[in-house]
């Protein structure tokens, strides 16, 4: 089964943190892609966005593309595609 839940962003960004806790303290499983550390993590990022640019934290929920979600957003679209 393909992973649901993607976050791409960075170890120290407080933002990625946030919404890497927002997730394991609902028990919800997604997959960390690190952008600085592993390049073609930052490429896949990069052809998200027209820009080309690491616009991180970008949360992917199905096929829904979230940049920097707040918590109503999250809680929106999971309850589409959870």
């Amino acid at each position: 089964m393909e992973t649901k839940i993607k976050i791409y962003g960075t170890k120290r960004c407080h933002k990625t943190k946030y919404h890497k806790s927002f997730f394991e303290t609902r028990n919800i499983n997604y997959v960390f892609y690190d952008v600085e550390e592993n390049n073609t993590h930052a490429k896949e990022l990069r052809n998200l966005y027209t820009n080309r640019k690491l616009n991180f934290p970008t949360i992917i929920i199905g096929s829904k593309k979230l940049r920097n979600p707040s918590e109503k957003d999250l809680n929106k679209w999971l309850s589409k595609f959870l």
